[in-house]
């Protein structure tokens, strides 16, 4: 054999080996990130990529609206500790949420005779919208003075119906009025009362002037953070997100941060892909994405839930080896976020004057 024959053979050789490593490297490289083993005594049955798709768990009461109205994102300075469950001091409970004037129409029915609670719920219309509006009944219990839900037990001096004059969508309009009338004068009928209603118009108006104000103080806000290398597995995302206290939602492909009060809306959201979530095969689906986002109207100003969520990107960019963009693709940067962060005080200082203070049952009303 020639030298020029060994010389071709020893090349090719090389080149075997190079095209072998690249790709086994290529391979390692678009193989999704997978949980570590470290913590399987902490996993859901079924391991981190089953999370998703196995035992479903109680979420609080929160549907995922649209991201990146009022600019996409918004930010406060400071960072705080997201696995401590509160950051200052929350509100006091508030009482069940009840018909109030500032966001409701609100129809007196005054009663020739005292009625019995199961007299009321016996009357009550089989359903609790008129249109898109939530519509409902309150008693004026004889012993405690309160205006209340009916309840069996109870006796009633007086009742009020109410339809909600704006929601996100939109303002209480003249179909709608005339159907919460139909529902109250029915139920008015029942149990021999007489109501007394507002004029259409004037209500009317009134809820598009709230309308006007929710749709232009509505922060629905939110980060992407993108891989930027080796993409995702969901158990990879979900083991990183559960050490900074999100737990899976009940829909595949989300996670929520819980508020500290039971019963109220979680406070943070996490989500990515849900097709990957409910592969048959989760270890190997790609997620090159994930949204971080904070419904603002809908948390306590006092939790900071943006500082917690600019502090959870960080933490999460950083352990994932990813990038924290808006929903444009273009990266933010820290002197972006404190001019946000800046911006979302104003807007909870403007909800406080008008007596929506974010987090409140009637923001929480208002801004659903």
């Amino acid at each position: 054999m020639s030298n020029l024959t060994v010389g071709l053979a020893i090349i090719g050789g090389l080149l075997l080996a190079a095209v072998v490593a690249h790709g086994a490297w290529t391979s390692r490289r678009n193989t999704p990130r997978q949980a570590s083993t470290e913590e399987s005594d902490t996993l859901p049955p079924g391991g981190y990529d089953e999370a998703f798709t196995g035992t479903e768990r109680n979420e609080p009461t929160f549907d995922p609206l649209p991201i990146g109205a009022e600019g996409g994102a918004h930010s406060d300075a400071d960072g705080g500790n997201l696995i401590d469950p509160m950051l200052g001091k929350l509100p006091a409970p508030e009482k069940k949420p009840g018909l109030d004037a500032l966001i409701d129409v609100i129809a007196n029915i005054a009663l020739d005779n005292h009625v019995s609670g199961e007299a009321a719920i016996a009357a009550m219309p089989p359903t609790r919208r008129a249109g898109s509006k939530p519509f409902a009944v309150e008693g004026l219990n004889e012993a405690t003075r309160q205006w209340e839900t009916p309840e069996n037990g109870a006796w009633y001096e007086a009742f009020q119906a109410g339809v909600q004059l704006a929601n996100r969508t939109g303002a209480l309009n003249e179909i709608e009025y005339s159907e919460f009338v139909m529902k109250a004068q029915a139920f008015a009928d029942t149990i021999n009362g007489t109501p007394d209603f507002p004029e259409m118009l004037d209500e009317v108006a009134r809820g598009r002037e709230l309308d006007q104000f929710a749709s232009s103080h509505d922060a629905q806000l939110s980060f992407t953070l993108r891989a930027r290398s080796a993409a995702w597995s969901p158990g990879y995302v979900h083991q990183n997100a559960a050490r900074l206290g999100f737990v899976a939602g009940v829909i595949p492909g989300r996670m929520v941060l819980s508020s500290a009060e039971p019963g109220l809306p979680p406070l943070l959201g996490l989500s990515f892909d849900t097709q990957a979530a409910m592969a048959e095969d989760p270890a190997q689906s790609a997620i090159r994405e994930v949204t971080l986002s904070l419904d603002v109207p809908q948390v306590y100003r006092t939790e900071q839930p943006f500082v917690r969520m600019r502090e959870a990107a960080q933490i999460l960019a950083e352990g994932m080896d990813g990038v924290i963009t808006d929903d444009n693709g273009h990266m933010l940067q820290p002197e972006a976020m404190d001019v946000i962060g800046a911006d979302l005080e104003k807007l909870y200082d403007t909800l406080d004057a008008r007596d929506l203070s974010a987090g409140s049952v009637l923001a929480r009303r208002l801004f659903s």
